[in-house]
């Protein structure tokens, strides 16, 4: 019989640039946090979930860091959706039975690292004979045919970093934490455009973990208290398109996870008081808008322009200082988008807090393709 899952302990490192820090020693300062949180030791964990783009094996390293116990460790590379997969995968099996309490960790060294994307050592180099494959200009792309058909501006992308910019200056684990005007978003260095260098999301280090719990554990510890429900754990990739040897499809992955998390968790849009979303570039969240349901086709523009996504609007969007801001390591991101949440259902989030907040939603999508939507509650 399945049962439901819960977030009892969760961390996320200040996002930033650790140089003389090897990957392993992140994800175990995340790791240590999080279970003290929860009020569990190593020797309480069953099964490891853990994943990093770059760096190998990551969850044996980091166990060799905060002790071996011989549990069973799968690590995953997903891209961005990296750190939320491992949550799904801890969530899938202990709805099944097999455990009831999961250690998953997410970590990144990107320091050093240049631009995102680009042709594959060896290979026919596809710029200029397909388009561009580095990220900003896949996202810059796709941003121009989100212009064209919904009237969006180059401002109103440059208003989603103002929006996500400010928020990060309440955030004290962001990495960029400074008001950008308007003015200075527009003017900065032009990268792909419509994208500025202030449209983009920042390289950084960071590691996150979680520890997931099954109900009868939770309940038997006591910890229902702290205890976050995982409500829905929904992953899906894009369908085959026509488009899809020239242009990614940075919407259709996101629209299915999307439903199928609201089917799961029997809400509707409407429902969800904060979000956590995707923005690896500017152009991208108010596509979002849209591919999660929190409105309708063509109206992301509007709910950027009324406000109703800033914090203290019907909706905030990104309260972190999303992506843009707090900083994107790449495998961490799908945890650190959950560690908001659950500081907003937990209300402790301090000066950004969405006040009474009940369910959140967090989003990641890897390019290739892979998104994950969460729907968290606080009981």
């Amino acid at each position: 019989m399945s049962q439901d899952t819960y977030i009892v302990g969760i961390h996320m490192i200040d996002f930033g640039r650790y140089p003389h820090r090897t990957p392993a020693q992140l994800g175990a300062q995340a790791a240590l946090e999080a279970l003290d949180e929860a009020g569990v030791t190593i020797h309480d964990i069953e099964a490891v979930f853990s994943g990093s783009n770059y760096t190998t094996m990551i969850g044996q390293k980091i166990l060799q860091q905060i002790g071996q116990t011989g549990v069973q460790i799968i690590n995953l590379v997903n891209a961005c959706s990296t750190g939320a997969s491992a949550v799904r995968m801890a969530t899938t099996a202990i709805r099944a039975g097999e455990f009831d309490t999961v250690l998953c960790v997410g970590v990144e060294q990107m320091t050093g690292l240049g631009m995102l994307g680009g042709a594959v050592p060896g290979s026919i180099p596809t710029e200029g004979i397909l388009g561009s494959a580095t990220m900003p200009a896949v996202f810059g792309e796709s941003g121009m045919e989100y212009a064209a058909r919904s009237g969006a501006t180059f401002a109103d992308f440059a208003q989603v970093a103002v929006k996500n910019h400010h928020n990060a200056t309440m955030n004290p684990k962001a990495f960029l934490r400074k008001e950008t005007p308007l003015d200075m978003v527009m003017e900065a260095e032009m990268i792909a455009y419509p994208l500025t260098k202030l449209m983009c999301s920042v390289n950084v280090d960071g590691a996150a973990a979680a520890v997931v719990m099954s109900e009868k554990k939770v309940k038997e510890l006591g910890l229902m208290d702290r205890a976050v429900r995982i409500r829905a754990s929904s992953m899906a990739s894009a369908p085959w398109q026509e488009r899809d040897p020239v242009m990614h499809d940075v919407n259709g992955p996101t629209r299915l996870a999307a439903q199928k998390a609201y089917a799961m968790a029997g809400v509707d849009p409407k429902d969800i008081d904060l979000v956590e979303l995707h923005d690896c570039f500017a152009s991208v969240e108010i596509q979002h808008y849209e591919n999660l349901g929190l409105c309708g086709d063509g109206e992301g523009v509007k709910l950027l322009r009324d406000k109703t996504t800033e914090i203290g609007g019907r909706i905030p969007v990104n309260a972190s200082g999303g992506l843009l801001s707090k900083g994107h390591p790449i495998a961490a991101t799908g945890i650190a988008n959950m560690y908001e949440i659950v500081q907003h259902l937990r209300g402790h989030a301090g000066e950004r807090q969405v006040q009474g907040a009940k369910i959140g939603m967090t989003h990641v999508v890897g390019l290739g393709t892979s998104a994950a939507v969460h729907i968290l509650e606080k009981m």
